[in-house]
């Protein structure tokens, strides 16, 4: 039986994200880049529920994903040329599923937990450091007028407005 994900909330002090889930900030690197004024990189632990997931973003480095226990994690990409890649992090490796994933900068992207599946616990390492200045939500309807061919995706995990 899985432990529910209340657990996880409580055990590892996991706090609402603003793009969705529950989070909980790690230590950063002890290197620091002076030139950008960051960390060399951030870690977080990420909780991402059926009926919270990650909207869609970008951010202005990579972002490293890590499976760590629940359902496995949609991870759904609309590339710069328009082109959309999904991909599953989890266990069922003979499925397709990875236990990691790297989404690269500047690729708009977002993270579902299948329906029907309760929740998926993963950690996301950022490199170079994440800051919320490198981090850019985007809304229904500016993804909609770029790239309308994704229609339900970006009705499914793109906020309505951004504030």
């Amino acid at each position: 039986m899985m432990l529910p994900k209340e657990y996880w909330i409580e055990k590892l002090g996991l706090i609402p994200h603003p793009e969705g889930g529950y989070y909980k900030e790690l230590p950063a690197a002890n290197v620091w880049l002076a030139e950008q004024d960051r960390p060399l990189y951030t870690n977080i632990y990420f909780l991402l529920t059926a009926d919270s997931p990650s909207h869609l973003h970008a951010l202005t480095a990579d972002e490293v994903w890590y499976f760590h226990y629940g359902s496995s994690l949609q991870v759904h990409e609309i590339l710069p040329d328009g082109a959309y890649q999904k991909t599953t992090v989890g266990l069922d490796l003979a499925a397709g599923d990875v236990l990691q994933y790297t989404v690269n900068h500047g690729h708009i992207f977002g993270s579902s937990v299948a329906a029907g599946d309760d929740y998926a616990l993963v950690s996301c390492m950022v490199a170079p450091g994440f800051t919320f200045a490198d981090f850019k939500l985007f809304s229904q309807a500016e993804l909609h007028a770029r790239f309308p061919q994704h229609h339900e995706l970006i009705n499914e995990l793109a906020v309505e407005k951004v504030d």
